[in-house]
């Protein structure tokens, strides 16, 4: 387009020289003169347009240097200091002067746009050589990086080195020049759920990062930032900007996965690998095949020194616990006899474990348990079996004799027992009945007492009551008197047999009185059996007749 200004403007000023040629001789001097000045302005001015170079919103320019320069010398294919060649500078969107049409050309180009899921590989065509023993630029900060690829004068300066570059483009649009970088998209490496990535880097020094596995005394050297090999940091879950070429990632598991030993072909449902049942020896000569199962994991820290000491295989893994596992059980196997083996189910996965985990924590894997399913079958171990079960049998029998015969012992000592119960009950029953008896005994005796004493007190209070009465009224009286008291206390019945005489002789039973106590105790009498009818109760029927 410049150039074709510039034509344009050679033309007009040609073809105004032209006209000023033919002009008449009078004015032709003046004519002349002033259509070179026309086509000088015309020509200067289609030269100044054409020099104009336009970049779109969404390209870059890069230019040429056609003359006027030095050469490109030591093999250098991008000038940085006005040398002929491809300029590193790379013109930004906008308008651009003095890029002259015969000095310079201009090319634009779109900008590198690197999509989601994607990764730019750079690969550099000019800049300072890679050291000895390198096939990649070493690794880079990401902003600094960014700042190379996008400053080509910089990364020629000597920040930059030719060749492959250990950094990628993530995804985002870049303002670089592509005369001298390369720009290859793959896809970006993405470490699934339950996975870690192991690094093994071809970029950098010699590793010098000693770990160690888990439960492992043993150190193992891996790499770290900026050195070559397996590193020691693995990869989280998710994405992440790395070169493949520069950085190659194996993905490593870090579920629990079971791997098995049996004879049924089909995939159990905790399963994750099957193998052939494992077949071991005894002591005692029988061999016979064993239904094992074990769980097994990696911890992330310690995947890589798995993939370090299995050689990046996932195949090499599980032919080392394939045959850690077989040794192990044939070698516990060695050691005891068949039936021992059966019964001893649990004290040989528990032995086996920890055998286990001894030989695989060096390789970085973490065994967390074995079970042992059937042991042996019916064409290894049927007899034999056979044999324990028909003993175990007569064992219970005879565990069942010893058990009736220790509770018929029982039995007896427990009606020992209760004989034993009722006869202390029965002595405790004699022992509280002495203790009653006495206790009784003790009583009557203190009622005795006090009874004697009371009718002591009694009898000594009537005495005095008697000799009072006496003194009023006379012995005879007195005695009288008590005897009338008892007789209507007590309800005797009495018939008189007296007659009252006078003349001071005593009555007849040897009463003495005086004739008036007679007279007295008479009238008293006949007043008594006066008041009861003849026939009434308490009235003898003779008296009645009497009267």
């Amino acid at each position: 387009m410049s150039m074709l200004i510039l034509l344009a403007g050679l033309v007009i000023a040609a073809t105004i020289l032209g006209y000023a040629m033919k002009a008449p001789e009078k004015v032709r001097t003046a004519a002349i003169a002033t259509s070179l000045v026309a086509g000088l302005l015309i020509v200067f001015g289609s030269a100044a347009l054409g020099s104009v170079r336009f970049v779109g919103a969404s390209q870059i320019g890069i230019v040429t240097k056609n003359a006027l320069g030095p050469k490109l010398a030591g093999g250098k294919i991008i000038a940085t200091e006005g040398e002929m060649g491809v300029q590193a500078e790379v013109l930004s969107p906008g308008w651009h002067f003095w890029y002259w049409p015969v000095l310079y050309d201009v090319r634009t180009e779109p900008l590198i746009e690197i999509p989601e899921g994607k990764v730019g590989l750079v690969e550099a065509r000019d800049g300072a050589p890679l050291g000895q023993g390198q096939l990649f630029a070493p690794e880079e900060t990401s902003a600094e990086f960014k700042k190379m690829v996008e400053d080509a004068g910089y990364f020629l300066g000597g920040a930059g080195r030719k060749g492959p570059q250990s950094n990628v483009l993530t995804p985002g649009r870049y303002r670089l020049n592509t005369q001298l970088f390369e720009v290859t998209l793959v896809d970006r490496i993405d470490v699934p759920q339950a996975f870690v990535g192991v690094v093994k880097s071809n970029v950098g020094g010699e590793p010098s990062v000693e770990v160690r596995a888990t439960d492992s005394e043993d150190p193992v050297v891996l790499a770290g930032p900026n050195e070559k090999g397996i590193r020691a940091q693995p990869l989280p879950e998710g994405p992440h900007p790395l070169s493949p070429s520069a950085f190659e990632v194996t993905m490593v598991s870090t579920a629990k996965r079971v791997i098995r030993f049996t004879e049924d072909r089909q995939l159990a449902n905790d399963a994750t690998e099957e193998e052939q049942p494992i077949e071991v020896r005894t002591s005692d000569g029988f061999t016979f095949p064993v239904d094992v199962r074990v769980v097994y994991r990696i911890d992330p820290a310690n995947a890589p020194i798995v993939i370090r000491e299995l050689k990046d295989d996932e195949k090499n893994l599980l032919d080392n616990l394939n045959s850690a596992i077989r040794a192990i059980f044939r070698n516990n196997a060695e050691s005891v006899k068949a039936l021992d083996y059966v019964n001893q189910r649990s004290q040989q996965e528990q032995q086996s474990l920890e055998m286990l985990r001894i030989a695989m924590r060096s390789v970085g894997v973490t065994v967390d348990a074995v079970y042992i399913g059937d042991v042996g079958n019916e064409q290894t171990l049927g007899d034999l079996l056979k044999t324990q079960t028909d003993r175990e049998i007569a064992r219970q029998e005879l565990e069942t004799f010893r058990q009736q015969q220790l509770a018929a012992e029982q039995q007896k000592e427990l009606e020992r027992t209760r004989q034993e119960a009722q006869e202390e009950r029965r002595l405790a029953t004699a022992s509280y009945e002495v203790q009653i008896a006495e206790q009784a005994q003790q009583r009557r005796i203190i009622e005795a007492q006090a009874t004697a004493e009371a009718i002591k007190i009694e009898a000594a209070a009537q005495a005095d009551a008697y000799r009072l009465i006496a003194t009023q009224v006379g012995p005879g009286n007195a005695a009288l008197l008590e005897l009338l008291r008892i007789v209507g206390e007590r309800g005797i019945e009495i018939t008189p047999r007296v007659m009252v005489a006078g003349g001071g002789a005593a009555a007849p039973g040897g009463v003495p009185g005086s004739p008036e106590t007679v007279a007295l105790i008479g009238t008293m009498l006949d007043s008594m059996l006066s008041r009861q009818e003849p026939g009434e109760a308490g009235v003898p029927a003779r008296a009645a007749n009497q009267e």
